[in-house]
């Protein structure tokens, strides 16, 4: 990631611009607008994805990407999904296991795995919520995935606090990535379900666990316990060709 001072950000030249508007449909958060006789992105809205840009919608070629600068760069990294963060080497906002369906041996048996993906096109999200649900889960011992992106945005593991300084970036989505032993999952989802009303934002949960060697599924057996109606269509990962993890 670039440290530096907040620099430039994706904007619209006012000179260049007709107000053709052909570009203002692709912002998936609805930072494009327009504004007299052109047209403007709100860069406190605004998430640097580079839709607009990449759709390649403007016929005077008004929109410019200049090169963000730290804290700015988070805004395109989490916004982006092809995207490759230098700290982890993964493409986009998780990790294999959660994003790209493998088998990677980060949960083994007893434990469950969940994936919290914060934000969506339309609405996105802020850090500053992402934290509100990083350190409700801190509280009930939720073990954050090290090789997730968000993770090194952690200035405590323990208390799921994130670094003050990047706080206020709006990103399009973000995914909290952690595991806790079965035994607790009523606790995770009891959590996310309060959580829930103090988000000002949209949040899914991804949940997985290692079958057991007679093939019964943990972490389905764990939430029906709590009263949860589970498909029986669950997504079943062999991870062929990996190392056996016990």
């Amino acid at each position: 990631m670039i440290m530096g001072e907040r620099g430039d950000v994706m904007v619209i030249d006012p000179d260049v611009c007709i107000a053709c508007e052909s570009c203002v449909p692709y912002c998936p958060v609805g930072a494009i607008s327009v504004k007299e006789e052109h047209v403007e992105i709100n860069q406190v809205q605004c998430v640097e994805c580079g839709v607009c840009l990449r759709a390649a919608v403007c016929s005077v070629d008004a929109i410019v990407e200049p090169a963000l600068q730290w804290p700015r760069t988070l805004r395109a990294l989490f916004s982006n999904p092809i995207t490759v963060f230098e700290e982890t080497g993964v493409a986009g906002r998780g990790t294999d296991e959660i994003k790209s369906n493998d088998v990677t041996g980060r949960y083994r048996r007893g434990e469950a795995g969940f994936g919290i993906e914060m934000g969506r096109p339309g609405t996105g999200t802020t850090f500053r919520q992402v934290q509100q649900m990083t350190m409700a889960l801190a509280k009930i011992g939720g073990q954050f995935e090290k090789e997730n992106p968000l993770t090194t945005l952690l200035s405590n593991l323990d208390t799921g606090t994130i670094r003050e300084d990047v706080l206020d970036e709006r990103v399009l989505t973000a995914i909290v990535e952690f595991k806790v032993p079965i035994r607790r999952v009523g606790e995770v989802l009891k959590t996310l379900k309060e959580i829930e009303k103090e988000l000002d934002t949209v949040f899914s949960v991804d949940y997985i666990s290692r079958p057991e060697a007679d093939g019964s599924l943990p972490a389905v057996e764990a939430a029906k316990r709590i009263g949860y109606e589970v498909s029986s269509h669950v997504k079943i990962c062999t991870g062929l060709g990996r190392p056996k993890i016990d």
